[in-house]
């Protein structure tokens, strides 16, 4: 058998020091083309498990979506029923309604998101209330009450007045009793043309506490 020989190598400084730049360029390479390949395994991961989760996803929406209108049109007859039996009038204006079962254990919740919205109209008011706060003297106390009409009428990111602020509007404009401020704020109240954003349901059960516990109806909720 023969014996294996090894051979010694002699270099000098300067080769060793180009053998060892070698061979850190070499791992560096090496290393990088380890970290492109494990990211384009991890871009491609991504890929599969979205084409197998956005499904499934759309069609639990589905479901969701399904379900909560078959409640709503179930409690939409209940609704022509109450009117019906109670004599009153289901008003187009009221967000909300809210049904509890007999041992008060179980109750649900329907009813609409509104955004602030109005007429062209609204404009005719605001001039008019302008008109009046500036027709006002230059002094302290009117300042005072310019600025906070001013602050009343200020819009939000969506350019849309807020309700809220109009109510706060005709207290000022109540407590000032000057007829014009007061047609203006009327104008701008006449004007108001909310807009159903979406519906909600809201279902909730009694716990063992007799605490009201929400029953999750949404992915990020159960």
């Amino acid at each position: 058998m023969e014996e294996m020989k090894q051979t010694t190598v002699v270099m000098t400084a300067e080769e060793k020091a180009e053998f060892e730049a070698f061979q850190q360029e070499k791992a560096r390479k090496a290393a990088e083309e380890k970290a492109r390949k494990d990211r384009d395994v991890y871009k491609q991961m991504v890929d599969d498990e979205l084409e197998r989760s956005i499904p499934v996803l759309f069609g639990i929406s589905g479901q969701i979506k399904e379900s909560k209108q078959q409640v709503m049109d179930n409690f939409r007859a209940i609704l022509e029923m109450k009117a019906d039996l109670f004599k009153t009038k289901v008003k187009d204006d009221q967000r909300s309604h809210t049904f509890t079962n007999s041992t008060g254990d179980k109750r649900i919740t329907l009813g609409v998101y509104v955004t602030d919205g109005y007429r062209d109209t609204v404009e005719d008011g605001i001039a008019i209330v302008k008109e009046y706060i500036e027709s006002l003297a230059n002094d302290e106390k009117t300042k005072s009450l310019v600025n906070m009409v001013l602050r009343l009428l200020a819009r939000d990111a969506k350019g849309t007045l807020k309700a809220s602020r109009i109510v706060q509007l005709r207290k000022v404009a109540m407590e000032t009793g000057n007829e014009r401020f007061m047609e203006g704020v009327q104008i701008i109240e006449d004007s108001y043309q909310p807009e159903v954003s979406k519906q909600f349901i809201r279902a909730e059960v009694k716990n063992d506490n007799g605490m009201w516990v929400a029953i999750p109806l949404g992915m990020t909720e159960a």
